[in-house]
């Protein structure tokens, strides 16, 4: 259950940035296939052990027929990677334009980043638990938080506290699972180069390098994709909220 060759993963978000790097190394280290979920199409050729799945995490149906198709393709589930997500960036409220927050658009990031990954981590469960236990392991679900959580900056605050509810469910889930050998942890990724971050302007990505101490620059997603290795490998590792940040902390 530490070992990646002859594992079977499913990584939501995998149709690009963290998740297609997550999926991509996961294959290059050898493992046995991927279910590999997004609500975008995928605009790549997958290898042959990859099985891809359109839909919407925060959605029951999509996430289950997700599921059957890993349980029929590879028999078997051994890693969850929650990478899907969205964020929205608008204060509680504009004052120069005297307009609040969008309460859809905060219901939105909500819905999709806390309760899509509540929602795939419930209905995966079932599947790791079928494993045979190795070493008293059966699983791992690792989700995808912000360093947002714990540093909210202006405009914020939808994915703040997204985040914040995906770090307070990290340990309770860990300790309900733990019956089973499901390890449960969360990663809590700095500023990270995606396909998200071609639309802001040179200015802006060179001032969020300078922000990172320490390597100043952005993360790249075969960084996250390699905690999420380490992670996998390292079966004391539970119930844990790692930041992947390069020491960054968000000014006010």
């Amino acid at each position: 259950m530490c070992s990646l060759p002859g594992m079977v993963a499913f990584v939501t978000g995998a149709a690009s940035g963290l998740g297609k790097a997550t999926m991509l190394h996961l294959l290059n280290r050898g493992v046995k296939g991927v279910l590999a979920f997004d609500i975008q199409k995928f605009q790549f050729e997958t290898p042959s052990n990859v099985v891809t799945v359109n839909g919407d995490i925060s959605h029951e149906e999509h996430v289950n027929e997700a599921l059957t198709k890993c349980k029929e393709h590879f028999g078997k589930l051994n890693a969850v990677i929650n990478c899907a997500g969205v964020s929205v960036a608008f204060k509680l409220h504009n004052f120069g334009a005297n307009k609040a927050h969008n309460l859809d658009d905060f219901r939105r990031v909500f819905e999709i980043c806390a309760l899509g990954t509540f929602n795939v981590n419930r209905l995966s469960a079932g599947l790791l638990a079928e494993n045979e236990p190795e070493g008293g392991l059966k699983g791992i679900i690792i989700n995808t938080s912000s360093v947002s959580a714990f540093d909210g900056t202006v405009g914020q605050v939808a994915h703040s506290a997204a985040s914040g509810a995906i770090n307070s469910m990290t340990l309770p889930m860990a300790r309900d699972l733990s019956v089973e050998g499901i390890r449960v942890v969360t990663i809590a990724p700095g500023i990270f180069y995606t396909p998200l971050m071609d639309r802001m302007p040179a200015e802006t990505l060179q001032y969020f390098a300078e922000m990172t101490p320490c390597p100043s620059r952005l993360g790249k997603p075969e960084e996250f994709a390699h905690l999420v290795a380490s992670i996998i490998e390292n079966p004391f590792i539970n119930g844990s909220i790692i930041r992947l940040d390069g020491a960054i902390r968000l000014p006010a």
